[in-house]
């Protein structure tokens, strides 16, 4: 899996393309698939380039293949929500037992989100899974699970999405989740066996830059606070602009930081891509610095993980491992209060390593530790009243009490947030409230399927006649973690 492959090495023409914008969207040139060597597309486009009338667009379509780079589920038929579902996850199924162009190979089949997004993406799959698990399709599940061990295996970590241009920077890790969501589907417990070293792996990624830190200092995905305790950030190896976002990323970095790039690649690792969250400034994504903040999210999820190598080593009876893990999972929660929860505010935060304080973003990933079951019943309860004073809208939870114009702050409600609303409040006995969230949002998805057919990447949870907006691209149908949460919603 050669991150080099293809687009540096027609770096010229692909900087020529997206720079003269040709297409609509920049991503459409990354997962176009060259229809002859490379070289020689290279050395044609070198002898034609500056003959008269040539014409970019013309060359391009000549030499790759865009079949398949956007799905559009177009169904005359208007069938109930549920049936058009289960419909999509055959449409929405793909194989790539071959690497194509950008295009990740991967032994098993998967499903893909939708829209412009016609590969495996890694936490997307976790909330589709749910729904799968609704639909009893079990093969799939654990298709999923096998293609995600395969990357861990190969590459050391799940990418972001399973294309080269990825292979810098993860996703929120939610492996182990899986892993407990196709147990609590198949009561088999040989499958924390089966994955241990998976999981090792995936911890060791994460993990990476530990050793040897000094007090106030960072390495990779690692921080170590001035007292010497142990925190995780979002991080992606490159600082150069995305492939996928080319264009938009050199022009929003002038007059911006040297590490702006990082910081925006290092925020497409969270998977909000973009929000008031990450900005010193709370407004302008010149001011992001992602780098410097260690996320309640990631911390949660890797104690989450920590917590489930000590049971897998546990069901092998490896004495020593499990109570390393467990001891290393202690120390998370223990940091997770001490650095995340914010007493005055009555809810958690992201940690700025450089101010060393919680910053003052308010946002939705304050769930975290109420759907891992973290926090006490006090700070469960002060949690749950900011959500429902500040995050609960008619057509759903919003992601952060900020309007920025960025799709990860308000007015979007996004479909891995809605379970984690309604599970976190379920844990700690806010069945009210858990009722409000799930009928809130799934009513606003299917006033949207009524009315156009489709199920978004996102929706307005303010204007809930409005399609949802804001940040690089128009909002997509599809969509894979829209229907998995939906169909998993209306179970409950």
């Amino acid at each position: 899996m050669n991150k080099q492959l293809y687009i540096n090495e027609i770096q010229t023409l692909f900087d020529d393309v997206q720079r003269s914008k040709i297409f609509e969207d920049q991503k459409t040139m990354t997962d176009a698939v060259p229809l002859f060597p490379i070289s020689e597309i290279n050395k044609k486009y070198e002898e034609e380039k500056q003959a008269e009338g040539f014409d970019l667009k013309d060359f391009v379509l000549s030499n790759f293949d865009f079949l398949g780079a956007k799905i559009s589920i177009q169904r005359e038929d208007h069938l109930p929500i549920n049936e058009h579902i289960e419909k999509l996850w055959d449409e929405l199924t793909r194989t790539a037992y071959e690497e194509k162009g950008t295009l990740l190979k991967l032994p098993k089949p998967y499903i893909v989100p939708g829209g412009r997004f016609n590969e495996f993406f890694y936490w997307d799959s976790y909330f589709i899974m749910l729904g799968l698990q609704v639909s009893g399709r079990v093969e799939m599940m654990e298709n999923i699970v096998e293609n995600c061990s395969y990357l861990i295996q190969k590459v050391g970590f799940i990418p972001n999405a399973s294309r080269t241009h990825f292979l810098s920077r993860s996703q929120p890790p939610y492996f182990s989740l899986m892993l407990d969501l196709l147990f609590e589907t198949t009561k088999d417990e040989n499958i924390y066996i089966k994955y241990h070293d998976t999981l090792e792996k995936e911890y060791a990624f994460w993990m990476n830059g530990e050793e040897n830190l000094e007090n106030g200092s960072n390495k990779n995905r690692v921080v170590k606070t001035i007292n010497g305790d142990i925190l995780n950030r979002y991080y992606d190896a490159e600082n150069e602009p995305r492939p996928e976002s080319y264009l938009i990323d050199i022009e929003d970095s002038k007059n911006a930081g040297e590490e702006f790039y990082r910081n925006i690649r290092s925020a497409c690792e969270s998977g909000w891509d973009f929000s008031s969250r990450w900005f010193a400034d709370g407004e302008n994504i010149k001011a992001i610095e992602t780098l410097n903040l260690a996320e309640i999210d990631l911390n949660c999820l890797l104690w989450h993980l920590e917590k489930t190598l000590a049971k897998s080593s546990s069901l092998q009876n490896w004495t020593e491992k499990e109570n390393h893990f467990k001891e290393k999972a202690t120390q998370r929660k223990q940091i997770i209060d001490q650095y995340f929860w914010d007493e005055k505010a009555g809810t958690y935060k992201d940690y700025h390593t450089k101010k060393n304080t919680q910053t003052l973003s308010e946002h939705i990933a304050a769930l975290y530790p109420l759907f891992l079951e973290l926090a006490s019943d006090e700070q469960a309860k002060a949690v749950s009243e900011i959500i429902a004073e500040k995050f609960l809208y008619q057509g759903g939870l919003v992601t952060t009490t900020k309007n920025s114009g960025q799709q990860w702050d308000l007015p979007n409600a996004w479909a891995p947030y809605q379970w984690l609303g309604f599970k976190a409040m379920k844990n700690y006995g806010f069945d009210d409230l858990a009722q409000k969230i799930k009928n809130n949002w799934c009513s606003n998805v299917e006033r949207v399927y009524n009315n156009t057919g489709k199920l978004m990447e996102k929706y307005n949870a303010l204007d809930t006649e409005t399609i949802a907006g804001g940040g690089e691209y128009p909002n997509q149908d599809g969509f894979g973690w829209t229907n998995g949460v939906y169909l998993k919603l209306k179970q409950n």
